[in-house]
């Protein structure tokens, strides 16, 4: 058994040594001088069913501090609740709310809302997407600019924070943002080079370069939107992403089984529908959490050592994670744990792919339409 843990220490020490796990890119990190021009920028919403959080949402964008001229559009992505209805209600001169055509073949919901959007939008400099889940402070597109700005960077993404005050969520969800980051460090999407990567909830992007890449119909049937129009805007130019308290998901996941669903919505979608991928990945996310475990309670003497150290090392990079969100560092002692349940949440997203309810997002099952797209 110790080459199994040693294999396992392998793959920490690897993980670690990308540093990934620093999270240093911080908004408030950034420095830039703000510009002296502000420049034009249209928010794009798209929303279906979010009357819970629609008003919240709406009203912190109406509410931004920004000196330049700023407009939002809110695409009703054909709701089956009020959502459409309070976003009228909140309609200004700011805010324009657009009715959402019937979801085109080829399209995923959110993709095919945003484009309607962007249509509507008209000519910014910048169009500031984001989700109807989320809850910016005043001076955040302030910031992006800022940032964008800076060193001419054709997208700025924040990774909203996201709704983590119920015990299920205090569990999963820094470990969301954790994994995330050793898919797509951020420390390596801010430099040249291939890695590429954004977070859907809150991206900047300049217009003009998004239109010299194909608009978002290049990426049209990307179920891992976010990623997809990272790695399309860095063909165009230097891109941006990372930690902010700015921007809050106010949406809570009521139960880890929503979690769980948000999770497996996408992941055999980013496994590329590939059953050995598949396979593979299962197996390296055992060597990862399970194996480290199973040695330190049932292996002796070195074999024993080997799968504390691989825990130690586990647990001593989430901590960065845990102190963004506030929380206690013995969090990650539930680490091995925690990453067994995403293990099981990849092998249910390819369940409900061979099922025919692949990517289910309200109400839609987009897998289907999306495993034979590139982004």
């Amino acid at each position: 058994m110790i080459w199994l843990g040693a294999l396992s220490l392998v793959i920490w020490l690897g993980l670690a040594a990308t540093g990934f796990w620093l999270f240093s890119e911080r908004d408030e990190r950034v420095t830039s001088a703000p510009p002296q021009v502000w420049p034009d920028v249209v928010a794009v919403v798209p929303a279906r069913n979010e009357a819970d959080v629609i008003a919240r949402s709406l009203g912190s964008l109406a509410a931004q501090d920004y000196p330049g001229s700023f407009r939002v559009v809110l695409v009703d992505d054909n709701s089956e609740d009020a959502t459409g209805q309070i976003a009228q209600e909140l309609a200004s001169e700011r805010i324009t709310v657009q009715s959402g055509a019937p979801l085109a073949s080829g399209w995923t919901g959110k993709l095919w809302a945003v484009h309607q959007g962007v249509a509507v939008g008209g000519s910014p400099r910048y169009l500031w997407l984001t989700d109807a889940d989320i809850d910016h402070a005043s001076d955040t597109l302030r910031r992006l600019v800022t940032i964008a700005e800076g060193k001419q960077r054709v997208l700025v993404s924040f990774m909203a924070q996201l709704h983590c005050a119920l015990w299920h969520e205090k569990a999963l969800i820094p470990a969301f943002v954790h994994y995330f980051a050793m898919l797509y460090p951020f420390n390596w999407i801010n430099r040249p080079g291939p890695i590429a990567g954004a977070a859907g909830g809150c991206v900047l992007v300049e217009r003009e370069a998004l239109a010299r890449a194909g608009g978002i119909a290049a990426i049209r049937g990307a179920l891992i939107d976010d990623c997809a129009l990272g790695a399309l805007m860095k063909r165009q130019g230097p891109i941006w992403l990372g930690l902010t308290h700015r921007s809050r998901s106010i949406r809570p996941y009521r139960s880890a089984g929503e979690v769980g669903a948000m999770i497996a919505r996408s992941a055999y979608a980013q496994l590329r529908y590939l059953p050995l991928l598949l396979v593979a990945t299962v197996i390296g996310l055992l060597l990862m959490f399970a194996a480290p475990l199973w040695l330190a309670i049932a292996g002796e003497g070195a074999v024993r050592l080997l799968g504390l150290a691989s825990l130690g090392l586990m647990m001593v990079i989430f901590q960065p994670m845990l102190r963004f969100y506030r929380l206690s560092p013995l969090w990650s002692l539930a680490q091995p744990l925690i990453g067994l349940f995403y293990t099981g949440c990849v092998v249910a997203s390819a369940w409900q792919h061979w099922q025919g309810k692949g990517g289910m997002w309200k109400g839609r099952a987009q897998a289907a339409q999306s495993a034979g797209m590139t982004a």
